[in-house]
């Protein structure tokens, strides 16, 4: 039985369709009242979008609804899908905790709020039932202000047995005008001791070389070996990793095609940097970590040797496994302990 690690997977754009739909039906009718049919609806959901940007603005849909009252009814559904479904042994989720507390309430009691969201994030993940490691990722946002990015970095620092590292979203095409302002908030996560990662290298506008030294593993990055090829040395020396999302660059017209991806995976291979493949936004694609797997080995942009190589890769590059193995190992040792026997 195989197992895999999720390394990219946003809280918002987690929740698959039908669990949306009802909750909407049954909740808030308003949010589906605009929708004939679930199908409409799926349609309006999972379809393409032009540009990255328009995108993102799916994740306010969600954001709206993932309160500290509801998460656990969507996280509950997320795990059970990812272990089911996926056979998930790990898995990080990463949003941004402000824009899950009231918008009617002032930034310093919304920034006050944001402890109690973590908490109820990290314990609703704590399942008997549907046993997976998981950990979050408190994403900072381009749309937010320089204090409020800083409280998530320092939320992050206080609450270290749920969340294992620090992210920057928002559209990778925004952060240029702040870009001295990211570069010091990254370089104070680095010095409170937490793990980084950060949306990057994703578009053709995202491209910022500034902020490459204060990331652990970077966030899609497939403009890096698309466009500038000459950076995948330096990243394979700093032992730096790819967190690759096929699908989500169809979706945001980023790639025509899933082909262009060949060459991301050629040209990490060869020059020794690992790729972590994941799904980003599971729900908003209605898609899971084996298809990612499968298409691109229908599409022949990996081999088996490949996917293995990622596969191991993830746990490697994982924030909170604290195993040396992957959890087929461990499986094994159970299974065969006179396999471990010396002499």
């Amino acid at each position: 039985m195989a197992l895999y690690a999720e390394l990219h997977r946003h809280l918002g754009g987690s929740v698959v369709p039908r669990v949306l739909w009802r909750y909407f039906q049954r909740n808030q009718p308003d949010l589906a009242q605009p929708f004939d049919h679930y199908e409409a609806f799926e349609d309006f959901y999972t379809r393409p979008r032009n540009t990255l940007d328009e995108y993102l603005e799916l994740h306010t849909l969600v954001e709206k609804v993932q309160t500290d009252e509801t998460l656990p009814y969507f996280i509950y559904r997320l795990m059970r899908g990812a272990y089911v479904f996926e056979n998930l042994a790990y898995l990080e989720l990463r949003y941004t905790p402000y824009l899950r507390t009231p918008d009617h309430l002032s930034q310093l009691e919304r920034i006050d709020r944001m402890a109690d969201i973590v908490e109820v994030v990290g314990k609703a993940s704590q399942m008997i039932e549907y046993p997976i490691v998981t950990s979050q990722i408190l994403c900072m946002h381009s749309r937010l202000p320089y204090e409020v990015n800083k409280a998530i970095v320092e939320l992050a620092a206080q609450m270290k047995p749920y969340v294992c590292g620090i992210d920057i979203a928002g559209g990778d095409g925004h952060y240029r005008e702040r870009l001295d302002e990211y570069i010091h908030l990254y370089s104070y996560a680095r010095s409170l001791g937490l793990n980084t990662t950060g949306h990057l290298y994703e578009t053709t506008a995202g491209c910022y070389p500034e902020l490459l030294p204060y990331l652990m593993r970077i966030g899609h990055g497939i403009q890096i070996p698309l466009l500038h090829p000459e950076l995948l040395p330096q990243l394979a020396r700093q032992g730096q990793c790819l967190e690759v999302c096929p699908t989500t660059y169809l979706k945001t017209g980023t790639l025509e095609s899933i082909q262009q991806l060949k060459v991301v995976f050629d040209r990490c291979f060869e020059a020794g940097v690992d790729i972590a493949i994941c799904t980003d936004n599971a729900g908003l694609h209605n898609v899971r970590l084996p298809f990612e797997y499968e298409n691109l080995l229908t599409h022949d942009i990996i081999g088996f040797e490949q996917l293995q190589a990622c596969q191991e890769a993830a746990f490697r590059h994982a924030f909170a496994w604290k195993h040396e193995q992957r959890p087929e190992s461990i499986l094994n040792d159970i299974l065969r302990p006179e396999l471990n026997l010396v002499g």
